[in-house]
């Protein structure tokens, strides 16, 4: 009897299920988009309640598309958006605001008041994170005060507060239970991720109630199991792993100094360093890449806040394209000296810069510019950003190699190949692209016994595609330094 497990990836954009057979390979998927709320210059919200409300409409639709029913799967997995934000009542389990979303830059000022209280070096020390309005504690705090009767509610016990993948497992449970992973916990900035426990004097700093937090658990755990009314039968949710740590899992990435990046809304790079914490010098993150069986292993991160969404901005926004697709066509008859520059930076910079300040912008434009280079520096900015992130760790002392690649513009074969060119490694891309289900599947799988081992699992890749370098030192300087002059021009400072 074939054993499948369902996988929750419930991203920035839309919510996914897919079911994965007991070998790792997918065998069906479910998804729903959802609406982004754009309130003020800077702020991004979900609706908390249509998130869950597509999650369940995905599982549901992707365990009709495998032709099975719920009796047929073992376990869930849930991977999610990591830092966005939300608070709900124990005892409705509706919440008190909408979600504020990892991109939200509305707590800003707030962040630049502990920089001048020189509070950034303990917070970096205990969290491995720097102060930046992407991280859930500022979030937290400002829905205790700026909400009616939050804090009040918060203060008596009332109110939960969790990152999505809590919000998602109290509405999978029917309220029975509050918990989150080490991977996400590491995220809020109120987690210690030395002593791997929620840090008193983070609490304190931010004015946030302990009360509201969820217990922190192994990625792969015994959550509980769905309400029976949910998906016709109670299904055991055994992992949880915020999304970019998961699509590492998915990658394999278990030995020091293996690396990968997702291109989903935003691109996230992680490489992992083992048992050892290490400190950046150049602004990137210290983070937990998963606890199994009691264990912490650690990463090194850099995030960039818009890939696909500055694709989405050009499709949706601008109008140069009908589809995401069309523009690896389109970048393919461009100029090899490229010389228009976009700068995405819609909701600040993030690493190395972290500007929340920065203002996305072009460059370079000229009356022979049109359609082909705009698309073209937008996918360019992804591969830019990249090398920003891999010369920070590469000045931090790592050696990249190989870079392993997932996500949706993963797909797209000019983008890659200039990853190649920009970076001078190998960049490789999986014969499954679906990373981030996949390592929410696989932990979800450790955990029910599917699968025996970590190296089991690590022996489960395979290579679709290798990218080698294609160009000279000259042109890879020369389109890098028109990148970093391009940059400066959109920070104030």
């Amino acid at each position: 009897m074939t054993r499948n497990i369902l996988a929750i990836d419930q991203g920035t954009t839309s919510s996914r299920a897919l079911v994965f057979d007991q070998t790792g390979n997918p065998v069906s998927v479910g998804q729903q988009e959802f609406t982004q709320h754009f309130p003020a210059n800077g702020w991004v919200e979900h609706d908390a309640a249509e998130i869950w409300q597509t999650t369940l409409s995905s599982c549901l639709a992707a365990i009709e598309n495998a032709k099975i029913t719920s009796r047929d799967i073992d376990c869930i997995g849930i991977t999610n958006q990591r830092e966005t934000t939300v608070l709900w009542n124990r005892e409705t389990g509706e919440p008190v605001y909408n979600a504020i979303v990892w991109q939200d830059r509305r707590t800003s000022d707030y962040c630049e008041e502990l920089r001048t209280k020189n509070l950034e070096a303990t917070i970096q020390e205990k969290t491995g994170l720097l102060i930046d309005p992407y991280f859930s504690a500022t979030k937290v705090r400002w829905v205790l005060d700026n909400v009616p009767d939050a804090r009040r509610q918060a203060e008596k016990g009332l109110l939960a507060f969790g990152t999505i993948d809590s919000f998602l497992l109290w509405q999978l449970t029917g309220g029975k239970s509050h918990a989150t992973d080490a991977t996400n916990a590491s995220r809020t900035m109120l987690f210690n991720i030395k002593d791997q426990q929620w840090d008193e004097e983070l609490l304190s700093l931010f004015d946030i109630p302990a009360s509201l937090l969820p217990e922190v658990k192994d990625c792969a755990a015994d959550y509980g199991v769905t309400d029976r009314n949910l998906l016709g039968s109670e299904i055991p949710i055994t992992g949880i792993i915020g999304d970019q740590q998961a699509a590492a899992f998915g990658q394999g990435c278990f030995n020091i100094g293996m690396a990968k990046s997702t291109y989903g809304t935003g691109c996230f790079l992680l490489l992992n360093t083992g048992k050892e914490i290490v400190d950046s010098a150049n602004r990137l993150l210290s983070t937990v890449a998963y606890r199994i069986a009691g264990e912490t292993s650690y990463a090194v991160e850099g995030s960039i806040f818009m890939a696909g969404a500055t694709m989405q901005w050009i499709r949706d926004g601008l109008k140069l394209i009908e589809h995401a697709e069309d523009s690896e066509k389109l970048a393919a008859s461009a100029s090899e000296e490229l010389s228009v520059y976009l700068v995405p930076a819609f909701t600040g910079l993030g690493a190395p810069y972290w500007d929340p300040h920065a203002r996305g912008a072009i460059f370079g434009m000229t009356r022979d510019t049109g359609v082909r280079e705009i698309v073209t520096a937008a996918l360019m900015s992804v591969c830019y950003q990249t090398r920003d992130l891999v010369g920070a760790i590469e000045r931090d002392g790592a050696s990249l190699k190989i870079l392993r690649v997932d996500g949706g513009m993963a797909r797209n074969d000019y983008v890659l190949q200039k990853l190649a060119d920009l970076l001078n490694c190998e960049v490789h891309r999986p014969r499954i692209t679906e990373t981030t289900a996949l390592g929410a599947a696989y932990v979800a799988g450790l955990q029910a016994g599917l699968f025996a081992s970590l190296e089991e699992i690590a022996g489960k890749w395979q290579l679709e595609q290798a990218f080698s370098p294609a160009k000279d030192e000259q042109w890879r300087e020369r389109q890098y330094a028109g990148w970093l002059d391009a940059v400066s021009r959109t920070r104030v400072s």
